[in-house]
């Protein structure tokens, strides 16, 4: 089956769960007229069932090829990218004065679930574009802004990041990579990098290369590195492409998923050194390559709640079609379709409400980043900020487990078809496994959450987001409607287990690291699922004053959450404070 976007659901949660209306209301959006989003989002959806959706196969079956030092892309795929870009769509939040649109990252962040539920390989490229418009607007000068940032945000050139190596990985600062100054004020850079995405192509006929290296004389660790861009092409004085630079594409990885977005091992220097310049200033490079890593790692969240909802999608048509069995008590032969069994009707909520709740938080994210950046108050912009600090590792990692459990549910409703190729289930649940390990690997976030954004201001940011929780509860509990069941019992002990356990750890995290550490993990599920169910909550709640919505259904999805997920918190709490002592003295069973 084909995709269609879930516009409905993505504007309820945009508007209502994330808050992106009262941020309208509020002034922090400017002149920004919160009814083109619905226009927006309607004509991408459309984009990415007739176009995107239909290549997701294709690209899977054919994958890429390399020949001599170009890679090939699956068919279709060039022709589909230039109609993307002709469209605009790379450029939807890119800043007006070198070619976007300057819509909000909000909504960019619905387009990239679009994207990415459509054919999440395909949306993969444009993602880390934007992470390169970020890191080159924010740090780049104004002459390489001159020649690339256009180019970049309407998405002719495509960006890529170029950080790990066979033996820095996760630690960056064990990079090998060496940038040598020139004369000319460029520098030569040789090294080897490895799982670039999208590294090359022929989707495009340059591609911009962002690059982290070390100076000969640079201090040890991550204070010494720095970040250059690298262009595929040289770039000549009058903008046409001009020699080929020295950076190549010597290898392409055989994967367990996303078979059509290549990941490329890149070589430097084979013939003199590739030619760089210089992003930001020297020694520098991890701060402008955490402004594309933020970004990306929202993109990666988002590229989980995409490939749920296609498995979601998917499963459900196939659950009304598949006939196998009988409803309870009704008599004759005739087999019914196997959504009428209650044990088929909980793995498609339990889909349905995990991807929800994911996307909201994702959104969430989205609306912080953009008022931290839009609203005219500085008080306003760094509250917001570090909102957006906060929830950025919960979107990152709980999106993205979301849409590993959420597609292998997938797999499970379709049955024994579900583990045969031919009807794309399993398309869905490999290629979801590898955004918990790209960007930031899932434990890398919770680490991230615990020892810094938790950490920071005592806590400060935790305690506003829990008040504003609450506040939503009581809301619940106040309308009395009895078709939330239990929904306000369950977020109140949910959020004082994530009270008491944010105040557990926050007293570890500098008396008892390991401790603190060896929670990290079930501390960002704990957030997670209470967030996200607080989230719902507020969305049947608004859903009663939205025409185009169902009240009915989205409370009765904010109960399921609120009862299913949400009542988990208490065991998890009980995980956090109980287990690090066996966690931390785990040698005795793994190396004994």
């Amino acid at each position: 089956m084909t995709y269609r976007a879930p516009i409905n659901d993505m504007l309820l949660a945009l508007n209502h769960g994330a808050g992106l209306e009262a941020a309208v209301k509020a002034g922090h959006y400017g002149d920004f007229d919160g009814d083109i989003a619905a226009a927006v989002l309607e004509e991408a959806g459309r984009f990415a069932s007739d176009v995107l959706a239909p290549l997701n196969r294709v690209g899977d079956e054919h994958g890429i090829k390399l020949e001599d030092t170009n890679v090939i892309t699956a068919p279709g795929w060039p022709d589909a990218y230039k109609r993307w870009t002709a469209a605009g769509w790379n450029a939807v939040s890119g800043p007006e004065a070198f070619g976007g649109q300057g819509l909000p990252l909000a909504i960019n962040a619905v387009c990239t679930e679009i994207w990415s539920a459509s054919n999440i390989a395909f949306g993969l490229c444009p993602l880390l574009t934007l992470s390169a418009i970020e890191a080159l607007d924010a740090h780049g000068s104004e002459e390489l802004k001159k020649i690339y940032l256009e180019k970049l945000i309407t998405g002719d050139w495509p960006g890529t990041m170029q950080l790990t190596e066979p033996q820095a990985g996760s630690d960056v600062g064990a990079l090998r990579t060496r940038a040598e100054r020139s004369s000319d004020g460029t520098y030569r850079i040789k090294g080897t990098k490895i799982f670039i995405t999208y590294g090359d192509h022929d989707m495009s006929d340059n591609i911009v290369h962002f690059v982290l290296a070390r100076l000969p004389d640079a201090p040890a660790g991550t204070r010494g590195i720095s970040l250059f861009l690298i262009p595929k092409f040289l770039v000549n004085a009058d903008g046409s492409l001009g020699a080929r630079n020295d950076i190549y594409v010597s290898g392409i990885e055989h994967k367990l998923g996303m078979h059509a977005a290549p990941t490329c091992t890149m070589t430097m220097g084979d013939h003199g050194g590739a030619i760089g310049y210089l992003i930001g200033e020297e020694n520098r490079g991890m701060q402008c390559m955490f402004t594309m890593m933020n970004q990306a790692r929202l993109g990666v969240g988002l590229e989980g709640v995409g490939i749920a909802d296609r498995a979601y999608q998917q499963a459900l048509a196939f659950a009304q079609e598949r006939r196998q069995g009988r409803a309870v008590g009704k008599p004759g032969a005739e087999s019914d379709p196997i959504i009428v069994h209650p044990d088929v009707k909980r793995m498609l909520m339990q889909m349905r409400a995990l991807t929800a709740a994911a996307r909201t938080i994702c959104y969430a994210t989205a609306v912080a980043l953009d008022v931290s950046i839009r609203a005219k108050d500085a008080t306003t912009r760094t509250a917001a900020a570090a909102r957006g600090a906060l929830l950025t590792p919960i979107a990152k990692a709980f999106s993205t487990d979301i849409g590993n459990e959420v597609t292998s549910l997938g797999v499970q409703i379709h049955g024994g078809m579900g583990f045969i190729e031919e009807t794309g289930a399993a398309q869905h649940y490999r290629d979801a496994r590898i955004t918990p390990i790209y960007e930031g690997t899932n434990g890398i976030q919770s680490i991230d959450l615990v020892t810094r954004k938790l950490a920071t201001n005592g806590g400060e940011s935790v305690w506003a987001l829990l008040d504003e929780l609450k506040g939503i509860v009581k809301q619940v509990e106040a309308s009395n409607d009895p078709a939330f069941g239990t929904t306000g019992t369950k977020l109140r002990d949910a959020l004082a287990s994530l009270e008491r356990t944010s105040r557990w750890l926050l007293e570890r995290v500098t008396s008892a690291p390991n401790e603190a550490l060896a929670g990290a993990t079930p501390y960002l599920r704990l957030f997670g699922a209470t967030l996200g169910g607080c989230m719902l909550a507020n969305e049947a709640l608004a859903a009663r004053a939205v025409s185009e919505a169902d009240p009915r259904r989205y409370t009765t999805l904010a109960r399921y959450f609120a009862e299913n997920v949400s009542v988990q918190a208490g065991a998890l709490e009980r995980t956090v404070m109980d287990s690090a002592e066996a966690v931390n003295g785990a040698d005795a069973v793994l190396l004994g």
